[in-house]
């Protein structure tokens, strides 16, 4: 998919080039597979963003990116701790896991958490991260789930296995130059 044209990119600002996929996921247990699928492209250094409503499954794609990622521990919402970090068992990227809900807007308060100093090493994953993280990288990756509205039947598209209530409508959104080459839309596949 070629990256929509942007003025800003004809001044030479490459990095705020944007590649976008929208997967649709009919389960809790489809939405740690993209999580796990979505690992196998992050590298030391990524800022995933995540956006969406209590509920959504934010924490359930960490879970799955954790897994892909091989690091320790439970990967669980970090919302009274704000930030959690889980060692790699291996020689991957340790993951950063922050939930800025409870976090005013702005970076200052973000600036307390020393995010940019785990960034070159770490895949950093922010809950509720928009209008707060963009800073701390030209590229990242934004990742928004909603709930899907439903075919017109009121089912899952056909998914026999799926609850209507459980499917969520993905969007990811890939800004800078590090994801002008990846396929996002493959990883619904």
């Amino acid at each position: 998919m070629e990256p929509p044209h942007s003025p800003a990119a004809d001044a030479g600002a490459t990095a705020t080039a944007a590649v976008t996929a929208a997967l649709t996921v009919k389960s809790p247990d489809r939405m740690k597979e993209l999580g796990r699928s979505l690992a196998k492209l992050l590298r030391p250094g990524d800022l995933v963003m995540l956006t969406g409503e209590l509920g959504a499954g934010k924490t359930t794609l960490t879970r799955g990116l954790g897994e892909g990622l091989g690091v320790r521990g439970a990967v669980t919402s970090p919302t009274f701790v704000i930030a959690r970090v889980h060692p790699p068992l291996g020689d991957g990227p340790a993951l950063v896991h922050v939930d800025a809900y409870r976090l005013g807007g702005g970076l200052d308060e973000m600036e307390d958490l020393d995010l940019d100093v785990s960034l070159p090493e770490s895949v950093i994953v922010v809950e509720w991260g928009e209008g707060k993280v963009e800073e701390l990288s030209e590229n990242r990756l934004h990742v928004v789930i909603a709930r899907a509205m439903g075919d017109a039947a009121g089912g899952t598209g056909g998914d026999p296995e799926g609850d209507p209530d459980d499917v969520r409508e993905v969007t990811l959104t890939g800004v800078g130059a590090r994801w002008a080459g990846e396929d996002l839309a493959a990883l619904g596949a």
